[in-house]
């Protein structure tokens, strides 16, 4: 299995450099970050290159200064917005080598949404690099609360509707566990269009083993399902970082 770090949730206190640097001496292949658009491009790839690293996500679009909503895909009336915000994340991915752009969905419900949601998506995955894949990922509400993407089963019938290969499920076990009541059911339910994982656990996005997710046996569901992408470590850790790594060290 392959592990990467989310610099955005660990190793936060860090200058954005030296997080690179924590990563690899705790031992991940590669990073991911929620909104690196901050950053001067040529200083993630020097850290990027520094480290060894891959650099797997990131989330689109980004962020609104202007102090709107984060994300709108499913937002009706923004959707020549959101086409010109998508082509400045994919520039972003393009730089770093990025492998996958989590697209966030906005606050929004409905029919019309879903049927907006669905028409941005099919101009995304049409405009994406080759080498690409974009991500829906469903949110809970009580983090997001009115956030459109709330529901798995939902988020497949999207991802079947839009009907492209560069389109697949982001799973993540803090919100699989808030949403369902059951992260490991929820990851053999749809582990067929899953494409990338990302780990925390419940309640509190606390590190693995800190919560009631059962991640050992997770782990287990994962390697059995033949999945061969990344794991990315996404939670918020209470202490140093690298105290909360015994999870990895049992895998690598």
């Amino acid at each position: 299995m392959k592990f990467a770090a989310n610099i955005s949730h660990l190793w936060s206190d860090l200058p954005w450099s030296d997080r690179f640097d924590a990563a690899a001496e705790a031992g991940f292949e590669g990073v991911e970050a929620l909104f690196p658009y901050e950053v001067p491009a040529a200083d993630t790839q020097k850290a990027l290159r520094r480290n060894g690293l891959s650099f797997v996500l990131l989330n689109a679009p980004p962020p609104n200064y202007t102090g709107g909503e984060r994300g709108f895909a499913a937002v009706p009336g923004v959707e020549d917005r959101f086409i010109y915000d998508i082509r400045r994340a994919f520039r972003y991915a393009s730089a770093f080598g990025g492998k996958f752009v989590h697209i966030m969905t906005g606050v929004a419900e409905g029919d019309q949404a879903s049927d907006t949601l669905v028409k941005n998506l099919r101009l995304a995955c049409e405009k994406a690099p080759e080498d690409l894949t974009l991500t829906l990922e469903p949110l809970n509400p009580i983090d997001m609360p009115g956030y459109f993407l709330t529901d798995y089963e939902v988020a497949a019938d999207i991802i079947a509707a839009v009907n492209m290969p560069n389109l697949a499920l982001q799973y993540d076990s803090y919100h699989a566990q808030i949403i369902t009541g059951d992260a490991r059911e929820t990851f053999e339910q749809y582990a067929d269009i899953i494409r990338h994982i990302q780990i925390g656990d419940a309640p509190g996005r606390v590190s693995p083993g800190d919560g009631i997710v059962e991640f050992e046996l997770l782990f287990a569901d994962i390697k059995a399902s033949g999945y061969q992408g990344w794991i990315s470590a996404e939670y918020a850790a209470s202490t140093p970082p690298e105290k909360t790594l015994k999870w990895l060290k049992s895998l690598i």
